[in-house]
């Protein structure tokens, strides 16, 4: 039985604009300040762990990142990690959170597009103020019908996100680049889920593709979206 979509879901990093590759950037400043104490290797290992287990209490964004990075930098000094080590990771932080936006490609034509005929949102974990900026920045902002920056992409989250839009979840897509946050909850949810790889993706994302679910599709960028769309219509 064919679905006639109603409302449109985006992921913003990665799948609108560019994020992680910021972060890689700052990670391998990262690993340049703290090349006399350790290996990139062992480094990169422990600033992981640190992500994962700070996740519920800083949450995603630069500022948890910061964080992770300090309390590794002192991990793996021993306690000795000097002040200019630790003045260097506010800044770059800082610098994180100024970097200018970059649309990926077709972004602008395929969102204005779909915006014509369905109603659009914006579904994006990360720090408010932050995520904010980033949307304000982009230009998109105006055509979006609804933008919910929350704190965990679960199916009980997307399931609340749709109630309160009055749309039924089997009438609902979620796009993005992330299989864990934004393709396997929303399944979960009863909504469609829309795979788009990115060339980066943070490890903590990573999931098995649900590849026999009949409501999962993977598109190789998001100027294929409209036509995904048209034949689900059908």
């Amino acid at each position: 039985m064919s679905v006639k979509l109603a409302t449109i879901a985006f992921d913003a990093d990665d799948t609108l604009w560019e994020n992680e590759a910021f972060f890689r950037m700052t990670q391998e400043r990262f690993a340049d300040l703290l090349s006399d104490y350790t290996e990139r290797d062992h480094l990169a290992g422990r600033l992981l762990a640190a992500e994962r287990r700070n996740l519920g209490q800083y949450g995603f964004g630069i500022k948890g990142f910061v964080l992770s990075m300090i309390e590794t930098a002192i991990e793996v000094t021993d306690q000795s990690v000097p002040a200019s080590v630790i003045a260097e990771l506010i800044a770059a932080g800082q610098d994180m959170l100024r970097h200018p936006i970059h649309l990926l490609d077709g972004v602008e034509e395929t969102v204005r597009a779909l915006a014509e005929q369905h109603e659009i949102l914006l579904v994006t974990k990360g720090d408010l103020l932050d995520q904010e900026r980033k949307l304000a920045q982009s230009g998109l902002g105006d055509l979006f019908d609804g933008v919910e920056i929350v704190s965990a992409k679960t199916p009980e989250v997307y399931a609340g996100i749709f109630a309160r839009h009055n749309v039924a979840p089997e009438a609902a897509m979620m796009v993005g680049n992330s299989m864990k946050s934004d393709v396997l909850p929303p399944l979960e949810a009863g909504a469609w889920g829309v795979f788009i790889p990115h060339n980066w993706t943070w490890e903590i994302e990573h999931a098995e593709a649900p590849e026999d679910h009949p409501r999962y599709r993977q598109l190789g960028d998001l100027g294929a979206l409209p036509t995904l769309i048209e034949t689900l219509d059908l």
